[in-house]
């Protein structure tokens, strides 16, 4: 099947790309590396021997990230629907993690202990209908918190990415029931013209 003129362009986007361009030179699994280096950097995120959950983890970008920051004492348990090669100090189970039998699974990977950080990088296949893909997305986000207050330790932490558009102001209100603080980011890895920005909650209530 022939590309699309508009396909076309954005592989040569992608390919010219200055973030694609150091996953490939610095070994990154996705160019969504440098999201979250930046912002783990910025509000120093992770720590050597924190307990990590990636959530939407394929290919495998923010895990990498998150297991180099957490350490040989830390753990990182990532889940995606979609398959993933192994990474050197992640635990990864494929499925959807809001069937029980593939939520349990991540539990016994926690073996009991509850998580600093909760990630989700998930966003949904986009058809371009936002009236149909920005409800897909918050319910995604809508999930990750889910997941996060079952899972996170008092004061904990929450990284979602979510999309501008209707829905987010009462996300919002909801990780403020649930979180001390929160704040958004747009790393500069982030795409300009995407709707997409970070939102960060800290000091989970419990």
């Amino acid at each position: 099947m022939a590309r699309s003129k508009s396909s076309g362009r954005w592989l040569q986007e992608h390919h010219k790309d200055q973030y694609v361009q150091r996953s490939r030179a610095e070994g990154y699994r996705s160019r969504a590396s440098y999201k979250l280096l930046e912002i783990a950097s910025a509000d120093r995120l992770i720590r050597r021997g924190d307990i990590v959950v990636d959530l939407g983890a394929a290919p495998g970008g923010w895990s990498q990230v998150a297991a180099e920051l957490a350490g040989d004492a830390g753990v990182v348990v990532a889940s995606d629907i979609l398959p993933m090669d192994a990474l050197a100090g992640v635990h990864f189970i494929q499925g959807d993690f809001t069937e029980e039998s593939v939520l349990a699974e991540v539990l016994a990977a926690l073996g009991g202990r509850r998580a600093d950080l909760v990630m989700s990088d998930m966003a949904p296949n986009m058809s371009g209908i936002r009236d149909v893909d920005q409800p897909r997305a918050m319910l995604l986000a809508e999930l990750a918190l889910e997941f996060a207050r079952s899972t996170l330790k008092p004061g904990g932490k929450l990284l979602c990415k979510v999309f501008h558009g209707e829905g987010f102001d009462d996300f919002i209100r909801a990780l403020r029931a649930a979180f001390a603080s929160v704040a958004t980011r747009k790393p500069d890895a982030s795409r300009g013209r995407s709707r997409e920005v970070y939102v960060l909650a800290r000091e989970f209530r419990g």
